[in-house]
């Protein structure tokens, strides 16, 4: 097989075109570095399995639906141990960070860095970076063990702390020289991702024998290539309990209205799934779907038409839904967090009150509006979530102490995989109007699309196969957005 491309990217061409985005390892720019078995061949616990260790070949393809003529496609390198290991246990000083906006399941995974470091690899010295980012060189570190770590995961948040921002990369790699870490593990989203493959080609300038290893987090689901993120299942579970309780509170009075704001800042995800779930849910507005309110087919027309059909109704709305339908002042429009995201408008309470005017001399109404959004995000994940959490800090793990750096874990088509920093950090994984999914939500809430089809037509055109998350295969058909997302562990 041939290597292509430049010095940040490694691709590996192969035949029927196969190519291989591989991620970096140590021994790229740090000659003759030694080797040591992995001890994980000397460890009771795994004795019983046949065969443990990866082997160096083993890859993931990007799609699973093909056709005999379709070339072999994108791979990425398989996750899991190797047989040889480029760090003794003795020399490993390790450090785990978390970054950006809370999310279920950020204990279990920190808990699970430190348990496989300790217990697989005999990892003693495990350091935790308290406040993200800015925690390398403003606050003191946390030392860690299995025991300290033990009982988090049934905890939500993140016993190290977090903020947005604070991202100075000289500092923070002056830091991790200074203390002598040679393993870093960064927990967060898309931006905190950014930051570390930046953190990563800074450390690879200086010739450092640090590896860089991201898992990454967003309740939203709107991280590109992998199936899903963790804490979405929590989410989506969740959220069930804000729609019940809207429902509830939509059919004990006359001509109630439960609406219901879920998040999802560019990506409607949470909101989708847990209206399919929900069943309860007469209408879902999320970012992708641009709607109206007045007029024929509007927003409006539709509510008093399910209100004298059923006599309540229940509204989900993704907090990024219908933003550019808000009065907003220049200022406003402009104003970003410190990740550098643009500040939201509250669009729950904005659309209620376009209801409750809307409505006031046409006929009487009760509308009940919930926003759950900070309760979902502090709860502890769920059990699908925390095996899931658990293995990706196990698969990341095993990539670093094999040497391999700038990559994050993920899980792609149901395998864990090693992914280049730029793959998850190009693009943003959103909901697609014309697909299957989202047709299966309308089906369900026999909402009106607040798209004509004439509309449709120009998306379908204009998209391309790599931009939609229904993949566009060699003959025009096209991989499922419900098989992407829902693919089990």
């Amino acid at each position: 097989m041939a290597s292509a491309g430049n010095s940040d990217r490694k691709i590996i061409n192969g035949p029927a075109g196969y190519v291989l985005e591989d991620v970096p390892h140590l021994s790229d720019y740090i000659p003759n570095l030694p080797t040591y078995p992995n001890p994980l061949q000397d460890n009771p616990s795994y004795s019983v399995v046949r065969q443990y260790f990866v082997d160096e070949d083993d890859t993931i393809p990007e799609k699973i639906v093909v056709h005999p003529e379709t070339p072999r496609g994108t791979h990425f390198r398989r996750a899991g141990p190797r047989q040889k290991v480029y760090f003794a246990a003795d020399d490993v000083l390790a450090c785990i960070v978390t970054c950006g906006g809370l999310c279920p399941g950020l204990n279990t995974v920190i808990r699970e860095i430190v348990c496989g470091l300790s217990y697989m690899y005999g990892v003693t010295r495990i350091l935790g970076i308290d406040g993200g980012y800015r925690g390398f060189y403003a606050k003191n570190t946390i030392p860690l063990d299995p025991k300290v770590v033990n009982d988090i995961h049934k905890r939500g948040g993140t016993v190290l702390g977090t903020s947005r921002g604070g991202h100075d990369t000289t500092k923070i790699v002056d830091s991790i020289q200074d203390r002598g870490i040679n393993q870093v593990y960064i927990i967060g989203g898309d931006g905190t991702q950014k930051g570390a493959a930046v953190i990563f080609q800074e450390i690879r300038r200086r010739g450092l024998k640090v590896a860089v290893a991201g898992i990454p987090k967003t309740i939203d689901n709107d991280i590109p290539v992998i199936d899903r993120s963790f804490g979405f299942d929590t989410a989506v579970e969740e959220a069930q309990r804000a729609i019940n309780a809207a429902h509830v509170e939509a059919t004990s009075t006359e001509n109630g209205i439960g609406l219901v704001k879920l998040m999802g800042r560019y990506s409607g995800f949470i909101a989708m799934y847990a209206t399919l779930a929900s069943r309860d849910v007469d209408c879902c507005l999320i970012p992708e779907s641009p709607f109206y309110l007045e007029g024929k087919g509007g927003l409006f027309e539709f509510i008093e038409k399910r209100l004298k059909e059923n006599g309540h109704m229940v509204i989900v709305i993704a907090e990024g839904a219908g933003q550019e339908l808000l009065s907003e002042s220049i200022q406003s429009m402009t104003l970003k967090d410190a990740s550098g995201n643009k500040l939201l408008q509250d669009i729950g309470l904005w659309i209620s009150q376009r209801i409750k005017d809307h409505f006031a001399k046409k006929m009487t109404i009760s509308l009940k509006y919930i926003d759950p959004t900070y309760m979902i995000r502090a709860i502890p994940s769920n059990a699908s979530d925390n095996v899931y959490c658990t293995l990706l800090a196990q698969s990341a793990v095993h990539g670093a102490m094999a040497g391999y750096t700038g990559f994050t874990v993920g899980l792609v088509n149901g395998r864990h995989t090693y992914i280049p920093f730029d793959r998850i950090t190009e693009k943003q994984n959103k909901v697609v109007i014309t697909d299957r999914m989202w047709a299966r939500l309308l089906s369900s809430t026999h909402q009106p699309s607040f798209v004509s089809h004439k509309d449709v037509l120009v998306e379908k055109k204009e998209d391309t196969g790599e931009s939609m998350s229904t993949q566009l295969l060699g003959n025009g058909q096209c991989l499922d957005q419900g098989e992407i997302v829902n693919n089990s562990v």
